[in-house]
């Protein structure tokens, strides 16, 4: 699971304090977090890290999530 493009731009317009929280709320460095947003890491999408982008954001889980293509089972 990714991050939307919307949520992604959102993070960067509300540096660096989102970031700061993020990197408390998966344990990790601020540079860790960096590279999560730059590769567009799964790690974002841990329920740690949605909670504060929600907050720090005020976007819901649909304007943040991508969502999965859904394979057609039509055989």
């Amino acid at each position: 699971m990714k991050l939307t493009k919307r949520a992604l731009q959102s993070i960067h317009e509300h540096s660096p304090r989102i970031k700061s929280k993020l990197a408390l709320a998966l344990r990790c460095s601020e540079g860790s977090i960096n590279r999560y947003i730059r590769e567009n890491d799964d790690n974002l999408t841990k329920a740690a890290a949605l909670e504060v982008i929600r907050k720090e954001t005020g976007l819901t889980n649909e304007e943040i999530l991508e969502r999965e293509p859904t394979e057609s089972s039509g055989e």
